[in-house]
């Protein structure tokens, strides 16, 4: 299927060296778009904001999961447990995966300066 977009300028320079990949992309926005039905962003997307507020240690190390958020791990794991994931459920998966990295860095690097304060 062939589509035509008119999208602005920006986005188009920084698309021109990845046309090989605009059907990944494509995919795995969609994929977010229908993962994240009841709200505007992504969970990464949620925890990049998080971070970009500059929160103290303190509250880097309670972080957790939004309850949306939450709730979409916990179908993915229960349906890998029943009936497996699909090429594009693993594709979130490994989106997931990478959010529970950087909160990983985060907390250990909260912890760090939690020690190095003491």
């Amino acid at each position: 299927m062939e589509v035509t977009l008119q999208i602005p300028d920006e986005m188009a320079k920084t698309l021109g060296s990845r046309k090989e990949s605009l059907p990944q992309i494509l995919m795995l926005g969609l994929r977010e778009l229908d993962a994240n039905p009841s709200i505007d962003f992504s969970g990464l997307t949620e925890i990049l904001e998080f971070l970009a507020k500059l929160p103290s240690p303190q509250e880097i190390l309670a972080l957790r999961l939004s309850p949306t958020v939450q709730a979409e791990v916990d179908a993915l794991l229960d349906k890998n447990r029943t009936q497996g994931l699909d090429a594009g459920d693993r594709i979130l998966w490994q989106h997931y995966e990478f959010i529970e990295h950087l909160v990983r860095l985060a907390k250990t690097q909260a912890l760090l300066k939690l020690q190095q304060a003491k």
